[in-house]
């Protein structure tokens, strides 16, 4: 199903409809403020093997990330100090993925060897919307393009085409855009940028 939701002002009856989904499981296609993500609700184990599947990767190895409404959510998985607080509170809502340590209650998907997890807080409604309807995080891995040249796909209605038969739902939030997020590495105490995306990171 191919549903179409405005990115600024998301319709109520049309968001439950999508957190319907992910309650009893479903996979979703759905937009952040960078790339179209797959997604489904963190705690829910069976769908996010379905994800790492459509992947073509084995759940352990997945580098999923874990996206939030807001900061207050954070520590419930990941083990944040105050230096890394301000950092994260100066440039969320953005487009960037933060790697910190994780916490005890980090579920299974993510105790790997390195017990690490990559936190997003999209400027985007319907991510942000979604998971505060749900209650529970969402996953988030980029949805990627077979042709190497476009690396992401930006169409909605294509990314529908492809995925139809493997996900439960996709969500039409308009053109993505089709450059990834930075990812941030703050495990080592430092400051490491990973992969240099769209956001400027203000220190």
């Amino acid at each position: 199903m191919l549903l179409n939701i405005h990115p600024d002002n998301p319709d109520e009856k049309k968001m439950k409809q999508v957190v319907d989904v992910l309650r009893k499981g479903g996979v979703i296609i759905y937009p952040t403020d960078t790339v179209y993500s797959i997604g489904c609700d963190v705690m829910n184990s069976k769908a996010v093997a379905r994800i790492a599947k459509i992947k073509g990767i084995k759940p352990e190895k997945a580098n999923f990330s874990v996206i939030f409404y807001d900061l207050s959510h954070i520590s419930q998985y990941a083990r944040v100090d105050t230096p890394d607080y301000k950092l994260l509170k100066k440039n969320l809502p953005g487009p960037f993925t933060f790697i910190l340590n994780g916490s005890s209650n980090l579920p299974k998907i993510f105790k790997n060897k390195r017990k690490e997890v990559g936190i997003r807080i999209p400027d985007n409604n319907i991510a942000r919307q979604l998971v505060e309807g749900l209650g529970n995080p969402l996953i988030a891995t980029s949805v990627h393009d077979d042709d190497e040249i476009l690396e992401y796909t930006t169409d909605p209605g294509l990314i529908h085409e492809k995925y139809q038969n493997q996900v439960d739902l996709v969500i039409d939030g308009g053109y993505g855009h089709n450059e990834a997020s930075t990812i941030v590495n703050l495990t080592e105490g430092d400051v490491e940028i990973v992969r240099q995306g769209i956001g400027e990171l203000n220190p």
